[in-house]
């Protein structure tokens, strides 16, 4: 099949979006379809093969974190030109409600089209003003597929209809094979606790970790925290005030370290306070062997199987974090087994599964637009 995916936001800074459409259409070309990505980059020479790149992306605050957006009648005729050059089969289109590349594709498609959410929010005043105007565009979509229930929930709220729940992928036997690093592993009496998530992104949860981490450091005394991630790391490491010395500021890491860095530490933290709609940083944590303390935000949830692949504990509560963590350094059984739990459960999120699930809708789109055109 000739597959055309649209991504809305910046290529040439790594988001979980992003790195969504790279790795289907990697998985997918693995498997002998063409596949064509169009999206904002500005990274010519770095570009890979399937990439058509629009240019450079604006920032917009979004959803609570900053997207990097492509809009305007150049970006629409790089786009018109990347449609006609790949005679797609099907159009598969992430965020189509966001005004940048997937939404100037759908608008311009004649092929059976795709769609993909992401978001998930409680309200949004933006598409409840604006859902009425793009309503027809969105109804040339065939079939979509929500990466969550609560991404779901977001879709039918401002759409109707339906959508298939298909969650995010992950490549988990890269995590799984991923060794314990020195540089990371904790023992009995200096256990390691790691965080990964931009610094800047208060939604990401590192100021709750903050609060928490001098109740963790008086029941474990010999306790370092690692935390990964792009920002400030001296706005950063202000949060945590006489207890900084325990924590250590990696920066960002690739992908070889962040795994890693989730196969050696006692415990990784993931305390964002919303705007998720699914959590791949836990799917990726559940295959590398990490005992999960996140919070219990409804993405959160669903992933950890309301606990049974990890702890949970009260959204944005420091003390609730700080008792869930030191009641689980101290049950290392415990730990252990819920760790077997979860890294069995990881494997239904891997791509060999995850891009069969997405192709039948391909095939669904192809078929119902066939259906269409007969009528």
């Amino acid at each position: 099949m000739r597959i055309g995916i649209a991504c809305p936001y910046s290529w040439d800074v790594p988001g979980g979006v992003g790195i969504h459409i790279r790795d289907l259409a990697e998985e997918l070309i693995r498997r002998g379809h063409e596949v064509g990505v169009v999206a904002p980059s500005e990274a010519l020479e770095s570009a890979p093969d399937y990439l058509t790149p629009t240019g450079s992306a604006i920032p917009v605050p979004y959803n609570g974190s900053i997207a990097r957006l492509a809009f305007g009648p150049r970006v629409n005729r790089e786009v018109r030109a990347w449609l006609r050059a790949g005679d797609f089969d099907v159009l598969h289109v992430h965020e189509p409600f966001v005004p940048s590349v997937s939404m100037l594709a759908l608008m311009s498609s004649d092929c059976p089209v795709v769609s993909t959410f992401h978001t998930a929010m409680d309200r949004s005043r933006t598409f409840e003003l604006f859902t009425p105007v793009l309503r027809p565009v969105l109804e040339r979509i065939q079939a979509r597929i929500a990466v969550s229930q609560e991404a779901r929930r977001t879709a039918v709220q401002y759409l109707g209809g339906d959508a298939f729940v298909i969650p995010n992928g992950v490549y988990t036997q890269a995590f799984e094979n991923a060794e314990r690093d020195a540089r990371f592993a904790g023992t009995a009496e200096h256990p390691t606790i790691g965080f990964l998530g931009r610094l800047d992104e208060p939604r990401k949860g590192l100021p709750v970790v903050a609060q928490a981490f001098p109740l963790i450091c008086e029941a474990s005394p010999g306790v370092r925290l690692l935390v990964a991630g792009r920002g400030d790391a001296d706005e950063a490491r202000a949060l945590f005030g006489e207890r900084a010395d325990r924590v250590e500021f990696l920066g960002g890491v690739s992908d070889r370290d962040k795994a890693a860095l989730l196969s050696s530490v006692d415990i990784y933290l993931a305390p964002n306070t919303g705007g998720e709609s699914f959590g791949i940083i836990l799917v990726e944590a559940m295959s590398a062997g990490s005992y999960i303390v996140a919070s219990d935000i409804p993405a959160f949830r669903a992933v950890l199987g309301n606990g049974s692949f990890g702890g949970l504990f009260a959204n944005a509560d420091a003390q609730d974090l700080a008792e869930t963590v030191v009641r689980s350094l101290a049950d290392p059984r415990g730990r252990s087994e819920t760790v077997a739990r979860a890294q069995s459960e990881s494997r239904r999120y891997d791509w060999s599964t995850v891009a069969s699930q997405i192709y039948a809708v391909y095939e669904t789109a192809v078929r119902t637009a066939g259906l269409e055109v007969e009528e």
